[in-house]
């Protein structure tokens, strides 16, 4: 046998496929322990990054006051989005999973200042042009949302959940002046993080990626 690491591909596959965005689910009266989020920080700094440029930083909000002024952004920058969505999917297609994603979403919206842990996934822009093209926002985006996506992998395997919102980014500027964002950092999301009530979370109803891919050209 040679020296490759051998993953138990039942416990992978079923790591990748039931790592959900929680939002009913987290445990609002637990607390987490500060050397758990260091830890899956840790580990998200394993993935790869644009240029090698690991331009990333976290910012990780317990303090009550700040996560309370973060749900105000949060909800300001929500507007009547979310709820108006939840509305218009229950009046096309009844108790979809869409509309039990927008009602979660809601329930996030209303109780995100009561989740223990707010993490913010920043990257560096400094390097960017004045007005960038696509391109330069896809290497961006790239050098980040891997970590991000290994940090939500690694809170699942310790039972924690977490979420990607992006609401209070509609108010970027007060949430950089709340959070001491300096110039030529951007926020890219907000990770409300806990505890799950329960750990059995199941894949999620997808089309078949035969129905999505295409070979050699659309």
């Amino acid at each position: 046998m040679d020296s490759m690491t051998v993953f138990d591909l039942s416990v992978t596959d079923a790591l990748l496929s039931t790592t959900r965005a929680v939002r009913k689910r987290l445990d609002l009266e637990r607390p987490v322990p500060r050397q758990i989020i260091n830890e899956c920080l840790d580990l998200s700094l394993q993935a790869p990054t644009g240029s090698n440029r690991q331009g990333w930083s976290w910012i990780v909000v317990t303090d009550a006051e700040k996560r309370a002024a973060l749900a105000d952004l949060y909800r300001k920058g929500a507007g009547t989005y979310l709820q108006d969505a939840e509305q218009e999917s229950a009046a096309q297609n009844g108790e979809s999973q869409d509309t039990r994603v927008f009602s979660s979403a809601l329930y996030l919206a209303e109780r995100l200042q009561d989740v223990p842990v707010h993490v913010i996934p920043c990257i560096s822009v400094d390097h960017l042009e004045e007005n960038p093209p696509r391109a330069a926002w896809a290497g961006v985006m790239g050098s980040i949302f891997p970590a991000i996506w290994s940090f939500q992998l690694a809170l699942r395997s310790r039972g924690l959940g977490s979420a990607l919102t992006t609401l209070h980014l509609r108010c970027e500027d007060e949430a950089n002046q709340l959070l001491g964002v300096p110039d030529g950092v951007m926020q890219v999301a907000l990770l409300p993080v806990a505890y799950t009530i329960g750990t059995d979370f199941k894949p999620a109803k997808r089309p078949p990626a035969s129905e999505i891919t295409h070979w050699e050209q659309w």
